[in-house]
């Protein structure tokens, strides 16, 4: 069978099962044609460097699919970039067969099969039949976990960082001058080609003779723009996004999924390669930290500070790092976050009705105010009982200008600009009797 009508039969299914047995049907057939393409799909660290591959009209004479990979090759390592790559892959599109190029080709080059299949499940397969050789690189980056479920492990020296309000990117710097950048899902980010330029730059100043992998967070002036600028369809990149970096392996090391380094000499590391290279680097930081002591009682209350001072400059929490520890791709107790939940008092504002099961009763309270110098408007519509929503409803007239407090992950500056908001705000309690009283 064609590979293209795979892909087809694969998409017309979506049960799992049906899934996988194609995937082993075509193991056992030795189809090393499929899963070589496959490989190229599903790879995240290969890439393209393409955003649009147009679609075939009519069919051609048909293409081998060593002319296919070889021009993949060429736009892996960048030696086709521009209108050569664009012409190239017109070429390929004009000489293949429509089906071929629609199904297989061109699902392979804009790096989505579009028949429910990923790495994992490739791998699920190939692992459970003995397939070694049809397995597939899994992106994966390192991830912390909650203090909160692991206090026990808040002694000693640590690392503390501030956790930002951005997403995360991990950075590919290859020697050949190319950078590519992903979520920490793997997913390519195409739209930041200020912070892209800036670190090529620090490539070919370099000189490097192996490629590697920097860790960061990028932000902008506020989440909601960053989301935009992230999904946004141009590479037009918002002038105030920054990058900032707290990691550094070289990329065999993130391919192994770990690096023996220990988190101080990685760090050291990361500053020495950073001071080099600060003055192109108007995009990137270096993310601040601080080693304190949790053992001692001025490390205790320094780390207390720390975490009060996160909140009131609006970052996520903070992140704690244990100095002597390995990076590992996978979710790990070396790195552990710690999100306070906030606490604002503000002016209820207006009552509104619900929809759906809601209908009759408290949808949500618009409410405003200051707190912490910070002037707010925040819309709640969680944290209700069902009775208080009945009974709130009842009496909205009354609950205008009294003090309401609220709950909040993180607070984050409204889209607007002139206000904060906060992220996922739920009802906690009235902070008084009447209106404006805050016992």
């Amino acid at each position: 069978m064609e590979n293209y009508k795979i892909i087809q039969e694969l998409e017309s299914n979506r049960s799992r099962l049906f899934k996988e047995e194609v995937l082993l049907r075509e193991m056992k057939n030795k189809n090393f044609l499929f899963f070589e393409g496959l490989k190229y799909a599903c790879n995240r660290l290969i890439t393209f460097g393409v955003k649009q591959v147009p679609e075939s009209k009519k069919s051609g004479t048909g293409i081998f699919w060593t002319e296919f990979k070889e021009v993949l090759l060429d736009l892996n390592n960048r030696e086709l970039t521009g209108h050569n790559a664009r012409d190239k892959i017109f070429d390929l599109m004009e000489k293949s067969i429509k089906d071929e190029w629609n199904f297989f080709y061109r699902r392979i080059l804009i790096k989505d099969l579009r028949c429910g299949l990923s790495e994992k499940t490739i791998n699920n397969v190939a692992k459970k039949n003995g397939f070694e050789e049809f397995l597939i690189p899994v992106f994966q980056c390192q991830l912390a976990q909650d203090s909160e479920q692991h206090k026990k492990k808040l002694i000693g020296d640590k690392i503390i960082e501030n956790k930002l309000d951005g997403v995360r990117v991990i950075s590919v710097m290859n020697k050949n001058g190319n950078v590519d950048m992903f979520s920490r899902n793997g997913k390519e980010l195409l739209n930041f080609e200020n912070v892209k330029l800036q670190l090529r730059k620090t490539i070919n100043l370099m000189e490097i003779k192996e490629s590697f992998v920097l860790d960061g967070e990028i932000v902008s002036k506020n989440f909601q723009e960053l989301m935009k600028q992230i999904y946004r369809k141009d590479t037009i990149q918002n002038s105030d996004a920054v990058l900032n970096l707290f990691d550094i392996l070289s990329l065999k090391e993130f391919q192994k999924g770990e690096s023996k380094q220990s988190q101080n000499l990685r760090k050291r590391n990361l500053e020495i390669w950073y001071e080099k290279n600060k003055s192109i680097l108007s995009n990137v930081r270096l993310l601040k930290s601080e080693v304190i002591n949790l053992d001692s009682e001025s490390g205790k209350k320094r780390f207390k500070d720390i975490n009060n001072e996160a909140v009131l400059k609006g970052f996520e929490g903070i992140m704690i790092k244990d100095p002597n520890a390995k990076y590992e791709c996978k979710r790990s107790f070396s790195w552990l976050k710690s999100k306070p939940v906030i606490e604002i008092s503000l002016k209820v504002k207006k009552l509104e009705e619900g929809t759906g099961k809601h209908i009759g009763r408290l949808g949500a309270i618009k409410a405003e105010g200051k707190d912490n110098g910070k002037s707010f408007k925040i819309s709640i519509g969680s944290g209700f009982s069902d009775q208080q929503r009945e009974e709130f409803w009842i009496n909205k007239d009354k609950l205008i200008n009294q003090i309401i407090e609220i709950k909040a992950d993180a607070i984050t500056k409204s889209q607007d600009g002139d206000f904060w908001s906060a992220r996922f705000p739920r009802f906690k309690t009235f902070r008084g009797f009447d209106n404006n009283e805050k016992i």
